[in-house]
Formats: structure tokens, C-alpha cells, sequence
């Protein structure tokens, strides 16, 4: 046997030590990479569920309603998934449901005090689609047909509000948060849908079935990678789209505060 045969190791020996080799650097590369944490990292989920509250103290010819001085009160649940993401913005899929969709109207309310021919009380509403209700007002009156007075007595005015529920949903909209490696994100909102209340809004002509859309803008706060609160204005329209005798719409400002959480 020739000293080259003498030193050279077995098949098997040399196999296993190119294979604990391969090992230690696989380990130590693997090791490495773990220990270096992701730079910079988007704050964006793929999936998002979000919980909100929503109001508006008042109505104005903003876009293309006329009602003015309503109100509105909205607790709704909303889901959303990632569509496109890049560094500079975080298109989204948006979709709200309203389980609670309140509307408040402005009302006039005459109270008579008949004391001829006889002593009774009833009141009148008045709903009022334009302008805002003066209260306080007192007088007397009288009825008859010429010279024959069929009844007398006093009344007085006030203003009161009719609230009016219903419920609503928005198949239809998208979310767009700007620098999504930042905790802080300003972000584009929009939706449209359809409303339904237990009677007709914003006036007893207008229908119980109303389509809405909006549009706003606002900041998203992320308070870790999956959970975020939402602060937004809005711009809200609801309109029967000339489906009843009269649609004079409602516009409003609409102020909403979101908590949001995913992966």
C-alpha cells in the first residue's frame, strides 16, 4: 500500500464531513438571517375587520341635497382586504354594513287649546325640509265661515325632533393609506350603497328606501402591525333618486371614528 493509499480517509468518512459541513454553513446562514429583523416593514393587512361610530350635527346644499338641519347617528361594522401595496400607497377593498342607521328631523309643533264650543287640546307636526324652526310663539285664533264661528282658543309653538331608525349598507368601496411604512397614514375613503328606515326621510313624501354615497378623507394610527385607529371627515349623501313624489336629499359632514384589527 503506498503513502498516498495510507492518508487518504474512507468514502464514507469524507461524505460525512462535506455533510456536517453543508450543515454548519446552512445553520449559520439560517441563524443570521433570523437575527437581522425586516427593515422598515409595511404597516398593512391583508385582511382587516373594523368597528365604528359615526355623526353628523347638521344638513346643508353641500353636493346635490336641500334638506337642511338634519342629523345623523351611525354604529356600523366594516371589512376590508389589500388589493395592491408598494411603498407609497395601500389600495384596499372597503365595504360597511349599518345595523344602526339613525336620522333625525327637525319639527314644528302647533299646540291648540280650543276653549269654544268646547275645551280641548290637540297638537300638530309639522316636518320642515328648509330653514330652521322658530319656537316660542303664542297667539289666539279663530274658525268659522263668515259671521259663524265654528271654534276659538289659543296655541302656542315649539320645536321638537323626530328620530328615525333604519339600517343601510355599502357594498361598494375603497381605501387608499399613503406611505404604508408608517404608523402614521393619511388615506382617500369612498363608498356608495342604499339606506332603509322604518319610515319616510328627511319628509313624509320622500321614500323609506334612500341610495347613499360618500367621500372623505382622514389619518390612520397604527398601534401595531395588525391593530389601528381611524380618525376621518366625510362628505354624505342619501337620495331616493327620484323614486317617491319628492327627493330633496341630505347632505352632510360626517365626522367617524374607526378601531381596526387583522393580518
Amino acid at each position: 500500500m503506498s503513502n498516498r493509499e495510507s492518508a487518504s480517509l474512507p468514502a464514507h468518512a469524507r461524505h460525512l464531513c462535506l455533510i456536517t459541513l453543508f450543515a454548519l454553513v446552512t445553520g449559520t446562514a439560517s441563524a443570521s438571517a433570523q437575527a437581522v429583523p425586516p427593515v422598515n416593514p409595511y404597516y398593512a393587512r391583508t385582511n382587516t375587520f373594523s368597528i365604528f361610530s359615526a355623526y353628523s350635527g347638521d344638513s346643508s346644499h353641500i353636493l346635490l341635497g336641500s334638506t337642511e338641519n338634519r342629523k345623523l347617528l351611525d354604529f356600523g361594522v366594516a371589512y376590508g382586504h389589500k388589493l395592491y401595496l408598494n411603498h407609497i400607497v395601500n389600495w384596499q377593498y372597503n365595504g360597511e354594513l349599518l345595523p344602526v342607521a339613525l336620522e333625525s328631523d327637525p319639527e314644528f309643533q302647533l299646540a291648540y287649546h280650543q276653549t269654544y264650543p268646547s275645551v280641548r287640546t290637540y297638537d300638530m307636526y309639522i316636518l320642515q325640509a328648509t330653514g330652521h324652526c322658530v319656537s316660542g310663539g303664542s297667539g289666539t285664533y279663530t274658525m268659522g265661515f263668515g259671521d259663524v264661528i265654528t271654534s276659538s282658543g289659543t296655541f302656542t309653538t315649539s320645536c321638537t325632533r323626530r328620530w328615525t331608525m333604519g339600517e343601510g349598507i355599502s357594498p361598494v368601496g375603497f381605501q387608499w393609506n399613503f406611505l404604508p411604512r408608517n404608523k402614521l397614514q393619511p388615506f382617500f375613503i369612498g363608498h356608495g350603497g342604499y339606506m332603509y328606515s322604518t319610515q319616510p326621510i328627511p319628509v313624509p313624501e320622500a321614500g323609506s328606501f334612500n341610495f347613499t354615497f360618500d367621500f372623505g378623507a382622514g389619518f390612520e394610527l397604527y398601534r401595531s402591525m395588525t391593530r389601528s385607529v381611524r380618525a376621518e371627515y366625510r362628505i354624505h349623501h342619501i337620495s331616493n333618486h327620484g323614486t317617491a313624489d319628492q327627493n330633496p336629499g341630505i347632505d352632510s359632514g360626517l365626522f367617524q371614528i374607526t378601531y381596526s384589527f387583522g393580518r
